[in-house]
């Protein structure tokens, strides 16, 4: 089995995915934009072989390196995980007749208007919506959905350039940080709280799943630099507070026609109970979760996708036997981390329900945490009742700083 798999050196978590890939016996041929002495370690180690692109942004010259490969050795599969790449890996594999997502495929998972349009023709309950290229059309969306909505990229990930706006005034605030955003998606602001579906798939068939939920909202993370931002994987996953959202994970895949892969939903769970369809990836999803969701059941999920992309398979026993969550922390000052207040009375009280630290050393440079949702770090906790999981987190999240100055 031989596996051409995009960027396998970035986002951080690509090197685990690489590794998963050799693990379950594919040879491996990275292609990505960096050298290969400046890609991770654990890249490097498992990969059969290297070809460096110029740039990602062409896409014709990567199709030409796929024909070139493929007129070298047998190409099985071309696998990516990173959203800017879904498309491009999308057309190599057309180029070569490989199995995996066409383009026509990957486009409603990269589209957030599209995406919706066929959610909406098979009767699942999204957002109030609209896309728009320009001012006066964002205006024309937001006059027509109403207040409060939220503007986002039309194919971006995470939450990066999303904002919340609650009135015309706000609106006008914002479109002047979205110049450099081509297209938008002007949708309904959903009051509840945000939770995930999350699956690997072989031929149809959902593998695993997961459903996680983010304290506090994405939304409000993103706009107040004190909050830790936490990502909790559930692991009673047959409670009726989420069966809506199950349901509906199970109908967006089928409506999408997803059949192999890593998929990452976001959804809404409103006070009453409804579940409103947020938006989904092809992809893995980000922010270190797929460790909080192998600690929740001591498994591979790596290994558990590459399995799945190359065999069809996943052999690993799912136990869910806790929940777990990721807190992400912010230093507070500016400049360098200079100490870490409350780390070791924690570890002393917590300490085994403790299951992962890393947080920027003593003398780095203090992240911005408005481009990363790990910022300067994170640890991460488990344990088989959610309350206390719950309780455990927010110790973390207040108890625990990272100093700059």
């Amino acid at each position: 089995m031989n596996v051409v798999f995009l960027s396998p050196g970035f986002p951080p978590e690509m090197p685990f995915f690489t590794k998963g890939l050799a693990d379950v016996g594919a040879k491996v041929i990275g292609m990505g934009d960096q050298p290969e002495g400046a890609l991770p370690e654990m890249t490097r180690k498992h990969l059969a072989a290297y070809v460096q692109v110029r740039s990602f942004s062409d896409e014709g010259a990567l199709v030409d390196e796929a024909r070139r490969l493929a007129s070298k050795a047998k190409i099985d599969r071309i696998e990516c995980l990173w959203e800017p790449l879904m498309i491009p890996a999308a057309k190599m594999r057309e180029a070569l007749g490989l199995p995996g997502m066409t383009v026509e495929e990957t486009i409603p998972f990269r589209d957030k208007e599209v995406m919706k349009r066929v959610l909406d023709a098979a009767g699942i309950r999204t957002p109030r919506h609209a896309n728009a290229h320009t001012v006066a059309q964002v205006r024309e969306a937001a006059a027509h959905i109403g207040f409060p909505l939220v503007v986002k990229p039309i194919a971006g990930a995470g939450s990066a350039d999303t904002y919340r706006i609650n009135d015309a005034r706000e609106l006008e605030q914002v479109i002047p940080m979205l110049g450099h955003v081509p297209e938008v998606s002007v949708e309904e602001f959903v009051e509840g709280e945000d939770y995930t579906f999350d699956t690997i798939c072989a031929g149809g068939k959902i593998l695993y799943f997961n459903i996680s939920f983010y304290r506090p909202r994405a939304l409000e993370s993103r706009m107040n630099s004190w909050v830790s931002q936490q990502t909790l994987s559930r692991r009673d996953l047959d409670s009726p507070q989420i069966a809506s959202g199950r349901r509906m994970g199970l109908a967006v895949l089928e409506a999408l026609r997803f059949k192999t892969g890593f998929t990452h939903m976001e959804w809404y769970r409103k006070p009453d109970g409804e579940a409103i369809f947020g938006e989904i990836g092809a992809r893995s999803p980000g922010a270190r979760t797929v460790d909080v969701m192998n600690f929740a059941s001591d498994l591979d999920l790596f290994r558990g996708w590459a399995e799945a992309v190359c065999w069809g398979t996943f052999s690993q026993p799912i136990v869910r036997k806790y929940n777990s969550a990721a807190i992400f922390k912010r230093a507070v000052g500016e400049g360098r981390i200079r100490r870490y207040e409350g780390l070791d009375r924690l570890l002393s009280e917590i300490g085994p329900n403790v299951c992962a630290i890393e947080l920027s050393p003593i003398g780095a440079p203090k992240k911005d945490w408005k481009k990363s949702v790990i910022a300067d770090g994170f640890l991460m906790v488990r344990h088989p009742d959610l309350e206390t999981t719950m309780r455990l987190a927010d110790r973390v999240g207040t108890e625990l700083q990272l100093v700059a100055g």
